[in-house]
C-alpha cells in the first residue's frame, strides 16, 4: 500500500524538480507521483523573477492559481494580472506565453497532458526559473 500513497511538502519536494511534484518525470518503477495525463507545479518566485525566453508552441493545457504574491502571465494578445488568492488563468494547447513575479509570489500550476521529453530549455540568464 506505501507504493499508492505519497505524503510530502510542496516546498520540499520542489526544490529537488524545479517545483514539480507529479507528471511523468517522477520514477515510474513505484513512484504515485508519476503520471503521464498531468503535471503538477508548486512554483515559488522571488520579486522580479521572470521567464525570459517565451514557451512557444506550447503542447499542454495549463491552469495557474495564484496563491500569494502577484504574478503577471504574458500571452500573445494580452497580459493577466493575478492578485488576489485564488486568482487563475488557464491557456490552451498552442498558446505562447511568459512569465514576472511583480512581488514574492507563489503559484501552483496543473498542466495536461505530462508529455514525456518536452521540455523548454533553460534560460541562459542568471536568477531565472524554468516552467
Amino acid at each position: 500500500m506505501d507504493d499508492l500513497v505519497y505524503v510530502g511538502n510542496a516546498d520540499v519536494d520542489g526544490a529537488t524538480n524545479a517545483g514539480w511534484l507529479l507528471g511523468h518525470f517522477m520514477p515510474a518503477d513505484a513512484d504515485v507521483r508519476h503520471s503521464t495525463d498531468v503535471e503538477v507545479k508548486w512554483g515559488v518566485h522571488p520579486a522580479g523573477d521572470r521567464r525570459v525566453q517565451w514557451v512557444r508552441g506550447e503542447q499542454r493545457t495549463a491552469l495557474l492559481v495564484l496563491v500569494s504574491g502577484r504574478f503577471r502571465v504574458e500571452l500573445p494578445d494580452r497580459t493577466v494580472r493575478l492578485t488576489s488568492p485564488g486568482d487563475y488563468v488557464v491557456w490552451g494547447r498552442g498558446v505562447d506565453h511568459s512569465w514576472y513575479a511583480e512581488t514574492e509570489t507563489v503559484v501552483l500550476t496543473v498542466r495536461w497532458p505530462s508529455v514525456p521529453g518536452y521540455r523548454v530549455p533553460d534560460p541562459v540568464v542568471a536568477g531565472s526559473v524554468a516552467g
